[in-house]
């Protein structure tokens, strides 16, 4: 038998990717609700306890409400909202962490897709935490290059239908230092403090650019990180290749590629991957893969 997929707010940007990609596929069988019962709680209630996995593609409080209405012992979730990354109940869905990690994802019923300037910031923070490369009373300072998709659809028609001259060019955002996806940069790489974060989105649709800076000399931190990620959808490019970074450069993907840059006192590493991709969708699908045990890499893209 084929898992049974439900996801509730397809009509999202991230529940609308995810469905695209999954209705291609042959191993899996979705269920869909009429376009005009997609916010009947009962409709969408029936739909869920019928289902093997439900993608949550909703806002956070809409998502903890959805959680409510699953009442089948064997229903598995992935939430792609804010609402469950920091609950120790649920697995963190980012599976080249480590076995730990992977475990998780594959034992527990529930798991939270990480956010997408998170997955930048972690993929580069938690394995220097582990190797010891950081202290857990640093603060550390980051900023992410982010594409319009990731502010859902009022942003991307914004963007796309009421565009004006200042839309052009990059804008900070979130200047209160108090980003919702903080609290699990802290969490998942056990730091004291909150890093100093600043997003930044720019007139393209998809792709992000997320950037660590460290006090520390950049083969250091190349031949730690190459040490940490062997498989995966996480890679690191040869040491000093770049000489600049596109934040669109992997749009289209599902893998995230880390970026070595700096001298023999600094670094600055950067975690180029796709905000709907590695970032959002492609995530959630890799983390469905593992938690019905289908093929790890089935409908990802990832480069050669």
């Amino acid at each position: 038998m084929k898992p049974k997929i439900f996801i509730d707010g397809q009509a999202g940007t991230t529940g609308l990717e995810i469905y695209q990609r999954l209705a291609v596929r042959d191993d899996i069988q979705l269920i869909t609700i009429e376009e005009t019962k997609r916010k009947d709680k009962q409709a969408r209630k029936e739909c869920m306890n019928a289902a093997d996995l439900v993608f949550l593609c909703l806002p956070d409080a809409a998502a903890i409400e959805a959680m409510s209405l699953i009442e089948n012992p064997h229903t598995k979730v992935i939430d792609a909202s804010t609402a469950h990354r920091c609950d120790d109940e649920w697995a963190y869905g980012f599976a080249e962490l480590g076995e730990d990690y992977q475990k998780r994802i594959e034992n527990n019923r529930w798991v939270a897709n990480p956010g997408c300037h998170a997955t930048g910031f972690i993929s580069i923070v938690y394995p220097l935490r582990r190797l010891g490369l950081l202290k857990k009373t640093d603060v550390l300072q980051c900023f992410s290059l982010t594409g319009y998709s990731g502010g859902g659809k009022q942003m991307i028609a914004q963007y796309e239908e009421h565009k004006d001259a200042l839309l052009e060019a990059p804008q900070l955002y979130s200047l209160k230092l108090m980003h919702k996806h903080l609290p699990e940069m802290k969490k998942i790489c056990d730091l004291q403090y909150a890093p100093l974060f600043c997003p930044i989105v720019d007139d393209y649709y998809r792709g992000m650019a997320t950037s660590v800076m460290l006090p520390a000399a950049a083969q250091t931190i190349h031949a730690a990180l190459s040490s940490f990620y062997k498989e995966g959808m996480v890679n690191v490019q040869p040491f000093q290749e770049a000489k600049n970074i596109s934040a669109k450069s992997m749009a289209g993907r599902d893998d995230l590629l880390l970026i070595v840059n700096g001298n023999n006192e600094q670094s600055i590493v950067t975690a180029v991957f796709d905000n709907l991709g590695k970032g959002a969708c492609g995530a959630a699908i890799q983390n469905m893969n593992r938690m019905l045990g289908l093929d790890l890499f089935a409908g990802l893209i990832k480069g050669g």
